[in-house]
């Protein structure tokens, strides 16, 4: 209450899983934990009058196919969103903050991101109620434009329920703070890349991103092994 009182209107949680399927990893304890762990949390923030951000992010460290990541987040938001109607969770008063469904970062087979978006949007109908106005993507470790592209795909295999869009971190800024580089006489060149990239998501969120903010600081990787922040 006291957060709402000073202007805040969201709250974000993230709970960290990880695909390992010699381990048998997320194991069924992880997932409930970290489902039940969610789910308090948005209870909480909405009974003080805010937004919760849901976060369940699966790492994409591994070699494992799309396939095989597939099967992890259905087991992931099933798990999240039954844990959330057990907490009595207003589903029209959060966000889903999920990963996409991606390859592992070692996996060797690649994949396009028409494939990537169906894989992705398949999880997402048959678990997420539709009443859920949003799904925020996190981009984790995907290049900037890696991100928008594949956001743009599963935009224009819609109508969907939600409002696909973006809540890139990395993706978002990694080309920007390269091209600032800390200097002042870096900035305005600096904020046309970010503009530059904010317009590209948007546009991909519409499913009508055509490739023009493509670069070659967009393109690289943003990959961290077992990432923290």
């Amino acid at each position: 209450a006291d957060y709402y009182k000073r202007g805040a209107r969201f709250a974000k949680w993230r709970a960290v899983l990880k695909i390992d399927e010699a381990t048998g990893c997320p194991s069924d304890l992880s997932i409930h934990e970290n489902a039940h762990g969610l789910a308090a949390y948005g209870a909480i923030s909405q009974a003080n009058g805010l937004v919760p951000i849901i976060e369940p992010e699966i790492l994409t460290d591994g070699s494992h196919d799309l396939e095989a990541c597939a099967r992890a987040p259905e087991r992931v938001q099933s798990a999240v969103v039954k844990a959330l109607h057990e907490h009595h969770i207003l589903f029209e008063g959060m966000l889903l903050k999920p990963n996409m469904v991606l390859p592992g970062a070692q996996c060797e087979k690649k994949y396009t991101a028409e494939q990537i978006a169906e894989a992705t949007v398949r999880t997402l109908s048959r678990c997420l109620p539709a009443s859920v106005p949003a799904v925020c993507f996190l981009s984790g470790g995907q290049g900037e434009e890696e991100a928008t592209v594949n956001l743009n795909a599963m935009n224009k295999i819609g109508p969907h329920p939600w409002s696909l869009t973006f809540s890139y971190g990395r993706a978002l800024q990694a080309s920007v703070i390269k091209t600032w580089d800390g200097k002042p006489e870096n900035l305005t060149k600096a904020q046309d890349v970010f503009l530059a990239r904010a317009r590209a998501n948007g546009l991909a969120n519409l499913g009508k991103y055509t490739g023009d903010a493509a670069t070659d600081l967009a393109s690289a990787s943003l990959y961290e092994k077992d990432y923290k922040y």
